[in-house]
């Protein structure tokens, strides 16, 4: 298979830093770094932690939800949910802290675990109303094995219909006010136009979230307009008509994904894995789906950063441990092959070990990688960085 020309698709740096405070590189998409080495969501954390009063932060939640609560029992929040630990936490704040009504909104996933359906099944049992969006089923697999041979990423479907879903079920029940759990660009590195406001505009959308393969791929691939539907966006026009306004709740409370763990555990019923996950080192992140490993996966192929990395930045960021301590967790847990779900990632997506493999590679740039002794490695692993 072709190599991929990984820098040039995602404008990576050929020359690899490491944040001086956190575990994460410059190969994460977008992220900054400023003049003394520290990454742009590190110097956020920081910013939260000092400049922040979360007092005045929650008094424009309050007013947020005066605005849009319309108090005669119809939905007034969207809450996108998959019954995990985010999106648990900001529906039952929103419902029994601050007397809204929402409608929690999930797409399914692309090949759901016992435990992630288990979780939803007690999040929806907890007291809360939810719509399951299910596309079907053979486009879905269709787009999946064509996402991961052409783009290297299994979940881009997934994630086309997961963020455009609560834009449909917004204009369908005529709610204005859709509320996300963290802005990722900013609390894992990224683009920071958003950092200073609650919202992200609706023409921002698509830009963070699509990548690589335009409309067109899909079509010449045998995938008609029809099938594409469902994941795709609302009309513009009907988003705009409806006064929709994508919402953080991370503005307005200081968000820490180990506490939404221990609050939705307590509150709707949420368990964990009883071992770790593949790939890091928690037992409560991404419980949900399959294939999902395999997205992970292929981010630290693509970037040198696995799902360890990203959790142990995150945790530094929130004073859960130390830069030492993550990086030993970074050197022991990510990269690990997500073999667990291995069969029937190959049934879904319709491949074979060998091509699993060959489409692994091809997404190995020289800059990241050296083959060495029989095996692949990371030519500037952290722990051997200044």
């Amino acid at each position: 298979m072709k190599k991929k020309d990984v820098i040039g698709l995602y404008s990576l740096p050929t020359d690899i830093k490491f944040c001086k405070k956190c575990t994460v590189s410059n190969q994460r998409p977008r992220i900054t770094f400023d003049e003394n080495g520290v990454c742009s969501a590190c110097n956020f954390a920081e910013y939260k932690r000092s400049h922040i009063d979360w007092g005045e932060r929650e008094n424009e939640l309050i007013e947020l939800c005066k605005r849009y609560r319309k108090g005669n029992g119809e939905y007034d929040v969207i809450v996108p949910c998959s019954g995990g630990k985010d999106g648990g936490f900001v529906a039952h704040q929103l419902k029994y802290k601050y007397g809204m009504n929402p409608l929690t909104v999930t797409w399914a996933p692309l090949k759901a675990t016992e435990l992630g359906r288990a979780n939803l099944d007690a999040f929806i049992a907890s007291g809360f109303d939810n719509i399951l969006g299910t596309p079907n089923g053979k486009v879905t697999r269709r787009l999946t094995h064509l996402a991961f041979k052409h783009l290297g990423d299994p979940f881009q479907p997934f994630i086309y219909g997961q963020t455009n879903f609560p834009l449909h079920m917004a204009v369908k029940y005529g709610v204005s006010l859709i509320m996300y759990g963290e802005n990722g660009e900013v609390e894992y590195g990224g683009d920071m136009r958003n950092a200073f406001r609650p919202d992200r505009k609706i023409e921002d959308h698509d830009e963070h979230y699509f990548s690589g393969l335009p409309p067109e791929f899909w079509t010449e691939h045998g995938v008609s307009a029809a099938d594409l539907k469902p994941f795709s966006a609302p009309c513009y026009d009907d988003v705009v008509r409806n006064q929709t306004t994508i919402q953080f709740f991370g503005y307005y409370k200081s968000w820490d994904p180990q506490e939404n763990f221990y609050y939705c555990k307590e509150h709707t019923g949420f368990l964990p894995n009883s071992k770790r996950s593949e790939g890091t080192y928690s037992k409560y992140a991404s419980l949900d789906d399959c294939i999902d490993g395999f997205h992970y996966y292929l981010a630290y192929i693509k970037f040198g950063i696995g799902r360890t990395t990203s959790d142990t930045a995150h945790e530094i960021r929130d004073g859960k441990i130390n830069r030492e301590e993550g990086i030993a967790l970074v050197r022991r847990y990510d990269g690990e092959f997500p073999r667990k779900y291995f069969k029937e990632f190959l049934e879904y997506c319709d491949v074979t070990e060998e091509e699993v493999h060959e489409v692994i590679d091809s997404w190995r740039s020289d800059h990241l990688w050296e083959f060495s002794n029989g095996v692949w490695q990371l030519r500037y692993p952290i722990w051997e960085s200044n």
